[in-house]
């Protein structure tokens, strides 16, 4: 067996036996933890839209509330079990996303204005849409996520293991793509992207297929959030927080790597949460702010890229060490 999938096998059981045997009793914990892979996510999901399809959004909130308020409504309104409905909340963020795809003639700030633009209008008719949504009184007693094979996922560890198992599946689509012929296309699309239409790819489609898929991503973790916390109201689904905080992630943690987004989000959340919060418990936005610039003038590329050049230092220094 390869090193590679010697290290895969022991990380998965560190995350999967290890984090819930040792830690599954410190609920404050592994609530932030819960939180941690729920920004970490939408942080990945933003990421794939960023480096695969070349495209900076700020507007995620609107495919985060729109997959929490599709699935709360299936379990509320129709009786459907919360499972199934959470994957049909990303498949309503996916079709939401249809709306922008004339956002893709756009480039650049144009488009990242365009899809915030976007998020406003969804919160506006969350909010107006009281007869189907609740309006601004929001929904109520959103069911809780059930109890399969002994496991009550409701609880924090069952939380835990359900957004790891959603977080890890996304890594997988997000490889997947990046390998495929898909993902050099839009590689090759990113150099030149007339280049690429000379050659008969279809770079719009490309694009709105990522759209889709980041759409999709973003909204099975607000319809995980949304019965995580049972109460939805449009202020708090379509918060503008919820793109900020992992846009802050991502970059952080190197968008353009796979696990940087994670990593940036893990770093972020909990030195925000465990350190900065204590130290400056009101305004300490400020002091993550600080960390997101310093990151930026030290590494551009995010820490990920950094910590390897350090290790690829240390490696080469090593052999001569060991000459003298």
């Amino acid at each position: 067996m390869k090193t590679s999938t010697w290290a895969t096998a022991l990380l998965l059981a560190a995350l999967y036996l290890l984090v819930p045997l040792f830690l599954g009793e410190r609920l404050y914990l592994m609530s932030l933890i819960v939180s941690a892979l729920t920004l970490g996510g939408i942080a990945l999901a933003w990421a794939l839209l960023g480096n695969l399809g070349g495209m900076v959004s700020f507007g995620h909130a609107a495919f985060f509330g729109v997959g929490s308020y599709v699935s709360a409504l299936l379990t509320l309104k129709l009786g459907w079990p919360v499972l199934p409905s959470m994957l049909l909340g990303g498949v309503g963020a996916a079709v939401a996303s249809l709306a922008m795809l004339p956002a893709l003639r756009l480039q650049g700030p144009y488009f990242a204005l365009a899809i915030l633009a976007y998020a406003q209008i969804f919160r506006i008719l969350a909010t107006e849409w009281r007869g189907l949504t609740g309006g601004a009184g929001g929904l109520s007693s959103i069911p809780s996520l059930p109890r399969i094979a002994g496991v009550d996922l409701s609880s924090k560890t069952g939380a835990y293991l359900v957004i790891l198992t959603l977080v890890l599946l996304f890594v997988a689509v997000y490889r997947r793509l990046r390998a495929s012929d898909y993902g050099l296309a839009l590689k090759a699309m990113h150099d030149s992207e007339d280049a690429t239409r000379v050659v008969g790819v279809n770079s719009t489609g490309l694009k709105a297929a990522m759209l889709l898929v980041s759409a999709g991503m973003t909204g099975v973790i607000g319809a995980f959030n949304a019965h995580i916390i049972n109460f939805l109201e449009p202020d708090y689904a379509f918060d503008g927080s919820w793109t900020i905080i992992p846009v802050i992630a991502a970059i952080f943690g190197g968008y353009r790597t796979i696990a940087g987004p994670l990593v940036g989000a893990a770093v972020v959340y909990l030195v925000s949460q465990l350190l900065f919060k204590n130290l400056l418990p009101i305004g300490h936005e400020i002091m993550l702010g600080a960390l997101l610039a310093l990151m930026i003038i030290v590494s551009p590329n995010g820490l990920l890229p950094l910590l390897e050049r350090a290790l690829r230092r240390r490696r080469t220094e090593e052999p001569s060490h060991a000459e003298t």
